[in-house]
């Protein structure tokens, strides 16, 4: 979701910034006295948004005005959800541990991150290993990227990452379960010469 975020990002702000443009210039353009087309709602300076006729229309239609305000709600409801998605991290900055004592302890991320890519990068067959931890505090999860050497049995590396550095991590931190995702690339080299 990290690598994804910033695009929506920008595509919904560019929707959003777009739509704010076009409506603002319009309208503006009414309120000087530009000619706009027949269809448009609002052609002078003294046009509201709604006038008193518009509101009235729809009175005997009990629906139309609880479906405003509920679409209304949920375009606020979506507005404030994205805006408190900016705060999120993609990766997690503490791991709270038990430490049996009942206050607790914390491991910082990138240090538990750093000891489970060096411990990954020692597997015989990896070239370079990368972690993440994603999730929540007390139910982390790790991401593990592993550049492979061409002579590496990606089974094998798979198997020692996972029964090694994977489970070092899930016990050094006192956690119940570390789930977690690990994807293998092959690491890019020149064909070999056959003699």
């Amino acid at each position: 979701m990290s690598g994804m975020r910033p695009t929506v990002n920008r595509i919904l702000l560019a929707l959003a910034g777009l739509a704010l443009i076009v409506v603002g210039g319009a309208v503006l353009a009414a309120g000087l006295g530009a000619a706009v087309p027949s269809w448009w709602p609002w052609d002078g300076r003294t046009d509201v948004l709604l006038s008193a006729a518009d509101r009235g229309r729809r009175r005997d239609e009990g629906w139309w005005w609880p479906t405003v305000i509920a679409v209304l709600a949920v375009l606020v409801v979506l507005a404030l959800w994205w805006f408190l998605a900016q705060f999120r991290r993609g990766r997690l900055a503490e791991v709270l541990v038990d430490s049996g004592d009942g206050e607790g302890a914390r491991i910082r991320g990138r240090a538990l991150e750093g000891v489970l890519a060096e411990e990954a990068g020692e597997v015989d067959g990896v070239a370079r290993a990368q972690a993440a931890l994603t999730g929540r505090r007390t139910a982390p999860r790790a991401r593990v990227r592993l550049l492979m050497e061409p002579h590496a049995a990606p089974a094998r590396a798979l198997n020692a990452v996972a029964n090694g550095a994977l489970v070092h991590a899930r016990e050094s931190a006192g956690l119940e379960e570390l789930p977690a995702e690990v994807r293998l690339k092959a690491v890019k080299h020149r064909a070999e010469r056959v003699s």
